[in-house]
């Protein structure tokens, strides 16, 4: 991978005076350049309301239906009705709880995990107000996977839904969605998958997991603030509108007030980077070959930065590496927690503060997760979560800076 093209196509890192290392990219990523232009040229060009006749309205119609379609192929939904714009993941999430929550009676169940982000959680725990039950599935503290044996041990003919996350914006391992969705679809159930931590690292198709909804966030993608949800088109039709009773049809019935434009429009310019990094070439066509070959080079990138640190920190007694401790792509991406036998997390951040360096400490929203593996007296972990326009440079800094701490 082009590190340097790569760099230049993010203004945070070509102003004159730059010297942050960002780290706690899981958080929140840098925007790309192609995303920040296009809030500008939306902002300035076609910033009027759609639907309308005339021609800057038919224009910006156009231009945000070209994006929407960006996103559906970065996805690789089957149709541009499963693709919902938000505002956030966790509302996303809560809207699609209350309008499947229609449909279900009491002693339904959900199958949630104590792995999850609370976005995928704290929805679904609110249904146990009508009587929905609410399962739990738990990961073993020895191997910190997710078993599937107790998966299916918990699901009964009363499941109606799972939600499991794609990657631990902790652990940072990923699991075997695909073989999770055929197994709860023999079953009789549907899927809510979370996609925020494994989407900025990994290739999304939807298509081939078969998952029946999937959501990421796209500030954590390399664009501005909000957040998509996939969802099967025949399952969209079936729910119940939360806008307006007049309005039906998918997206535009998830999604109360519309889109924000000029978000939606930037995520779409997310997409044609991506593409243009695959191709190794600017202004490329958008499409699932390019996108591939610059999550292959992400991938790959990604690990080659992680081993060091990973090598540095197993070398050191004291620290405990939360999760896997080997840098295989095929099984975790560049998210990395640990936590000091001695040392809480709160301490060890803020010493690696001063030197412009941007980890974090903490449960993540988490909260379960944290609590079941006994580090809420840690302060949580401290968790480095790299992107592919970190550096080595970069590793090398915060190894030096933690030299000194531990």
């Amino acid at each position: 991978m082009n590190i340097n093209w790569v760099r230049q196509q993010f203004p945070v890192f070509n102003q004159e005076k730059h010297n942050m290392v960002f780290m706690d990219n899981a958080g929140g990523s840098q925007t790309v350049g192609l995303a920040i232009d296009a809030i500008t040229e939306y902002l300035t060009h076609y910033d009027v309301q759609l639907g309308a006749s005339y021609a800057t309205s038919e224009k910006a119609s156009e231009k945000l239906n070209q994006a929407t379609q960006n996103i559906q192929t970065y996805l690789n939904a089957a149709h541009l009705e499963e693709v919902i714009v938000g505002p956030s993941s966790t509302a996303l999430v809560r809207i699609l709880s209350l309008c499947l929550a229609q449909q279900w009676q009491a002693g339904d169940e959900v199958i949630i995990t104590d792995v999850d982000h609370e976005a995928n959680r704290a929805a679904w725990l609110e249904l146990q107000k009508q009587g929905i039950v609410i399962r739990q599935w738990r990961i073993n503290p020895g191997t910190l996977e997710l078993k599937t044996n107790e998966l299916l041990a918990l699901m009964s003919k009363n499941t109606k839904l799972v939600c499991f996350t794609h990657v631990s914006n902790i652990l940072g391992s990923i699991n075997p969605i695909k073989q999770w969705t055929e197994l709860v679809h023999e079953q009789g159930a549907i899927v809510c998958v979370d996609g925020v931590a494994y989407a900025p690292h990994r290739l999304l198709d939807v298509q081939d997991w078969d998952v029946d909804f999937y959501f990421f966030s796209t500030y954590k993608t390399f664009g501005p603030h909000q957040a998509v949800l996939y969802g099967k088109r025949y399952i969209l039709e079936s729910l119940p509108s939360f806008n307006h009773d007049f309005i039906q049809t998918s997206p535009y019935k998830f999604q109360p007030g519309n889109v924000n434009y000029e978000l939606c429009y930037a995520m779409g310019e997310v997409v044609q980077y991506l593409c243009d990094l695959g191709a190794d070439q600017t202004d490329t066509e958008i499409n699932r070959n390019n996108l591939t070959q610059a999550y292959q080079q992400i991938a790959e990138y990604e690990a080659s930065l992680l081993q060091p640190l990973l090598d540095y920190l197993n070398s050191k007694p004291q620290i405990k590496i939360i999760g896997n401790a080997q840098s295989n792509p095929n099984q975790r991406v560049a998210t990395l927690s640990f936590v000091h036998e001695t040392i809480d997390s709160k301490t060890i951040v803020e010493q690696v503060d001063p030197h412009q360096i941007g980890i974090r400490f903490g449960d993540f929203y988490a909260v379960k997760l944290i609590d079941h593996l006994g580090l809420r007296n840690k302060q949580g972990v401290v968790r480095v979560s790299l992107a592919h326009y970190n550096t080595i440079e970069d590793i090398d800094k915060l190894i030096k800076v933690i030299e000194t701490i531990i």
